[in-house]
């Protein structure tokens, strides 16, 4: 089994930054990719960004050049830095990943982008 547990999020005006994390316990060796994942109201969950254990990332269209997505090693965290945002992209995130059986998510963080 693996528990991620996300910070971070909140509000922030157009134009700025939010960092949020996703530190997962467990299983974590079983880990092989990462990804964050957001749902605007009304809207279906959406792929944002993953990077898998050779540090390899992808980036939805809509974000690309504007958020980061990394891992800490050492911490079993994973980050999503978020820069330069817009209203659009306002949406709870989810991150989630697949431990070969099953797939796990976090808890789900708010993030409210204000124009």
């Amino acid at each position: 089994q693996v528990q991620l547990v996300q910070s971070g999020g909140g509000l922030v005006q157009a134009g700025g930054s939010l960092t949020l994390s996703c530190a997962a316990s467990g299983n974590i060796f079983s880990i092989n990719t990462m990804e964050w994942f957001r749902q605007a109201p009304g809207m279906p969950r959406e792929l944002v960004a993953s990077i898998n254990k050779n540090g390899y990332t992808h980036y939805w269209n809509s974000v690309e050049g504007r958020f980061t997505i990394s891992r800490d090693n050492d911490k079993n965290v994973w980050q999503l830095q978020m820069d330069s945002l817009k209203p659009e992209d306002t949406a709870v995130y989810y991150c989630t990943t697949d431990d070969g059986h099953t797939r796990h998510w976090g808890q789900g963080i708010e993030v409210t982008v204000s124009s």
